[in-house]
């Protein structure tokens, strides 16, 4: 039976845990992942490191591994930004397909207060799982990057 934490500035992991949650993110985002600072550097957003907005961090468990987990940091913007963004979902490779991603999502988004946005590769299979939970492509996101 799988069990769910949340983590946040009021409830944050030892220094431990969030070890295994930066190392799991990183192990399981695949293609799609960043570097280990980089998910570090949202995890510490998450949970209001140098007064940071927050957020929060969630991960599913079977018995003490973790098996999926999810990064949300509040954007500090209501109206015309969404108050929340899905930074990181990641679900251990040998248990996708069992409904886990679904349903740390769905905890996920209850859990967030406001409305969530997410970015997604075109080709990324999980963007037909945020299809089903209800997330709409409402618009085409260009990036500028300096220096490049």
């Amino acid at each position: 039976m799988l069990t769910y934490e949340c983590y946040s500035k009021q409830n944050p992991p030892t220094e431990e845990e969030q070890s295994k949650i930066v190392q799991f993110l990183f192990r399981h985002l695949d293609e799609y992942g960043d570097p280990v600072a980089a998910i570090q550097k949202a995890i510490d957003y998450a949970l209001s490191v140098n007064d940071k907005p927050g957020g929060f961090v969630m991960v599913a468990k079977d018995g003490d591994k973790i098996v999926s987990a999810v990064v949300i940091n509040k954007t500090g913007m209501k109206d015309y930004i969404p108050e929340n963004i899905l930074v990181y979902i990641a679900t251990d490779a040998n248990e996708r397909g069992k409904g886990i991603g679904k349903k740390i999502m769905q905890n996920a988004v209850e859990r967030a207060e406001g409305d969530v946005a997410l970015h997604v590769e075109p080709d990324n299979p999980a963007k037909r799982l945020y299809e089903n939970l209800g997330f709409t492509n409402k618009y085409l996101e260009m990036r500028l990057k300096k220096g490049e």
